[in-house]
């Protein structure tokens, strides 16, 4: 069985994010959507917010499960079997921290192979802090979220920004 480990913050979610998804979803028999803690960084949605959003959007894929963990991705995917992690890679900036981490993963467990998914073209420059400031001018998100998400988003993004 072909297992991976898809992780990010997903704070908040975006097509960018559903898209990979979706694709990577294709490719293995089971698919974890990892949403990541770091104790380090300041989020906007809470853990349980996150997972839920995950959780509505994924909900009719049939091999996507959505989990959280604070722990190493790398230690999820070791306790889950999952030989390999799914990125997202939009730009030679994404390369160079996905070769970094690659490099330290692989250091760790020569096992667990990365692989790397480019976005589709309308959401090649799509990123959470764009979304964030586009809720903080008043602009239109609609094209970049899933629409189920799209007031749920909003709203708390108006809250906090």
């Amino acid at each position: 069985m072909k297992i991976a480990v898809y992780p990010g913050s997903f704070d908040p979610i975006s097509n960018g994010h559903l898209d990979i998804i979706k694709r990577a979803s294709c490719l293995f028999d089971k698919l974890y959507v990892l949403v990541s803690i770091n104790p380090n960084k300041k989020y906007v949605f809470n853990e349980v917010e996150r997972v839920e959003m995950m959780k509505k959007v994924c909900k009719d894929i049939k091999n996507v499960e959505v989990c959280s963990s604070s722990n190493l991705v790398l230690n999820f995917a070791i306790k889950n079997n999952a030989r390999y992690l799914v990125r997202g890679l939009r730009n030679h900036n994404d390369f160079d921290n996905e070769m970094q981490l690659f490099q330290f993963n692989h250091s760790i467990n020569s096992n667990i192979e990365t692989i790397l998914l480019f976005p589709s073209a309308n959401n090649l420059f799509l990123s959470s802090s764009s979304i964030k400031e586009l809720v903080k001018f008043n602009s239109d998100i609609s094209n970049y979220v899933p629409s189920v998400l799209k007031d749920e988003i909003e709203t708390k993004l108006k809250e906090r920004l």
